[in-house]
């Protein structure tokens, strides 16, 4: 009777391995294969497979000309055959910006010897946001020029870009005009087809963990 009890424990602790050994796979198999896309203000992630006909004709961020920190002038061609993480800012901001700003250096520096990654903050007042006004901010949180262009330029070229490309305020259904203050704590992921692939909170430690996790995974399509 001694043995049989010995005997059923051993049996039971085998299956109850067996069964973790189970559910790990379920875990490790269960990641998506790709991240989603975005096109809308509601960020409803839409499931479409790279390189697809479907994906070709999905919304992209379209062509702009703005000016650097260093006075260069800043295309989509800047940004050709690379991902990037994109936000909204401005200088003189009393508030959310410095974190904003401290946590893109995170990422700036997680990927600082990778050519494929780049950043870029656009500034939501470009008339007080100069480029020297914008260089000595470059200076002053260690911005590596070629790697983090912060632009300036035109504000309605801007603001569209932000509310109606990026979509980065979350005021569903509300009209704006150029007249509203733009002011946002995401960032977003573009991919090297200028497709919207993420939305991070700008100010949360584990959002941006998430962001880098999801650049590395971007890296692999």
């Amino acid at each position: 009777m001694k043995y049989l009890s010995i005997l059923c424990i051993l049996i039971a602790f085998s299956c109850n391995k067996q069964v973790k050994k189970e559910a790990l796979k379920v875990v490790e198999t269960s990641r998506v294969d790709y991240l989603p896309y975005y096109n809308e203000e509601s960020f409803t992630p839409k499931w479409i497979t790279p390189n697809t006909a479907e994906e070709k004709a999905f919304h992209k961020i379209p062509d702009f000309s703005l000016t650097n920190q260093l006075g260069e002038t800043i295309t989509q061609n800047t940004f050709e055959n690379k991902i990037y993480i994109t936000d909204f800012f401005f200088t003189s901001c009393p508030g959310i910006c410095k974190k904003m700003t401290n946590n893109m250096s995170k990422i700036q520096e997680e990927f600082k010897d990778d050519k494929e990654v780049l950043l870029l903050s656009h500034s939501v007042m470009p008339s007080t946001d100069s480029v020297s006004v914008l260089k000595t901010y470059a200076k002053t949180y260690a911005i590596i020029d070629d790697k983090w262009h912060l632009v300036t330029g035109d504000k309605n070229e801007i603001y569209t870009l932000g509310r109606d490309h990026y979509f980065v305020e979350n005021d569903l259904g509300e009209t704006k005009s150029i007249d509203d203050f733009l002011h946002t704590e995401n960032f977003l992921l573009i991919d090297k087809n200028k497709h919207i692939r993420g939305i991070y909170n700008g100010l949360n430690r584990a959002s941006i963990n998430q962001l880098i996790t999801d650049i590395k995974s971007l890296k692999t399509e």
